[in-house]
């Protein structure tokens, strides 16, 4: 069957081929915060890219269907080499990791011999080969911190390195210029407009915003970090963040009160994942991800020593 097969099949008939599918090939279905509703609410567990890599990693499942984009994915297949890891869409990709190559960290290498490369996991299999420790939004701080006073090549995202930068007040940083174009777009007048809107209300944003919109907000949390503070606490809050983490909390917190800072952050490349694309991964096995065993070797390494920090 082609996909336009699946599209035409009603959301019940699509939720059943998944749930019969997943059944027959033993599958863990994970979705990241930002994919679609009706993914989410297929999916085994919900959360971060490395959160969802970790748990499938500990699971005795045969299959692993990671819905997000393609270096969530391929994380799943590094910490998971022996699985079989499928993705609904394998042209959903991320600008941020796509911003960073393994050529381009080679070459910054050669220029800075004395440096710690540190990488977001947000970044390609190649280019976690290629560093030496990486980071997640949420222990970035922690990882930059374990190195001491060695200088630190921090990539691809600028805005979360600017925010390590100033909570650890590392002067020796040098900063990729890349950037979430969902976060980077969430401005300071956002925040000051919110704050006439909702008095009050709690403002969290994302660290991979910009450093004067970080510095306005009540506080600065990875989405992780938002879902528990949210979990923890009654008062009403604004989430600087991909529209998805407010209808995950939306749906599983209904009590809270939570709105999206700005309504039109939408990352249209998790919005790629949809539920005909899932139900045709599962039914056919297609859309495997693959990489090179030693790219994994690698990449595993730096995985590791940012694990034994976290």
């Amino acid at each position: 069957m082609i996909l336009q097969d699946y599209i035409k099949l009603s959301i019940a008939e699509l939720q059943k081929i998944v749930n019969e599918e997943k059944r027959r090939a033993n599958a863990i279905i994970l979705a990241h915060n930002y994919t679609r509703p009706e993914i989410q609410q297929l999916a085994d567990y919900i959360g971060d890219s490395l959160d969802l890599s970790r748990k499938a990693a500990c699971s005795n499942d045969d299959v692993i269907v990671f819905c997000g984009v393609m270096f969530m994915a391929e994380t799943a297949k590094i910490l998971s080499p022996y699985r079989l890891v499928l993705t609904p869409e394998p042209n959903a990709g991320c600008p941020l990791a796509a911003g960073a190559t393994m050529e381009d960290v080679i070459e910054m290498r050669r220029r800075y011999p004395e440096h710690v490369f540190i990488a977001y996991v947000n970044t390609t299999a190649e280019v976690k080969a290629s560093v030496d420790i990486c980071c997640t939004s949420a222990n970035a701080v922690a990882v930059v911190r374990s190195v001491g006073e060695s200088p630190v090549v921090f990539l691809p995202d600028r805005n979360l390195g600017s925010y390590v930068q100033r909570k650890l007040r590392k002067n020796n940083m040098i900063l990729w210029g890349g950037g979430c174009y969902v976060h980077q777009f969430i401005s300071l007048e956002d925040i000051e407009l919110a704050r006439k809107e909702f008095p009050g209300w709690k403002i969290i944003v994302h660290p991979e915003c910009p450093p004067d919109v970080a510095e306005s907000a009540d506080l600065v949390a990875s989405t992780g970090g938002m879902f528990r503070w949210v979990a923890d606490h009654n008062e009403p809050v604004l989430l600087g963040t991909e529209i998805g983490m407010i209808e995950r909390i939306t749906r599983e917190m209904p009590e809270k009160q939570v709105k999206a800072l700005k309504e039109n952050a939408v990352c249209s490349n998790m919005k790629q994942i949809t539920l005909a694309k899932l139900a045709r991964t599962l039914k056919e096995r297609i859309f495997e991800v693959k990489l090179d065993d030693e790219i994994i070797s690698m990449a595993q390494k730096s995985l590791k020593r940012m694990i034994e920090i976290d």
